[in-house]
């Protein structure tokens, strides 16, 4: 991969990591700003199941942010844009889809499909 490539990927990355720190600090003051003076249950419930949503989606970006932290240490190491299983350089232009991506799509095909055989994931 040419150096304005690892360039381009460590500056999306690294954009894509402070917006989701970002979201996730924006998250706990919202929690923590409670509506602890709602004395309708339904009002309670409705806020209730909200944050239920919102803690759910700053947990899946949780598992994001230590796939790019992943990607970003591949990057100063060296190693960024290789697959993971047979050692082939990823494309640009699945890394441009998917820039965490540690598998090349023809490894990352052969993974999916095992994976719907045998029912684990």
């Amino acid at each position: 991969m040419e150096q304005k490539d690892i360039d381009f990927f460590k500056d999306l990355l690294t954009q894509w990591l402070d917006e989701l720190l970002g979201r996730a600090g924006n998250t706990v003051v919202g929690l923590l700003d409670g509506a602890d003076h709602l004395s309708d249950p339904l009002d309670r419930a409705v806020l209730d199941s909200e944050r239920g949503y919102t803690l759910r989606m700053r947990d899946r970006e949780s598992v994001l942010i230590k796939k790019i932290r992943a990607s970003l240490e591949d990057i100063h190491e060296g190693v960024y844009g290789i697959c993971d299983d047979c050692g082939k350089d990823i494309t640009v232009q699945r890394l441009k889809a998917r820039p965490v991506a540690r598998r090349c799509i023809q490894c990352k095909t052969k993974q999916e499909e095992r994976e719907r055989i045998t029912g684990l994931g």
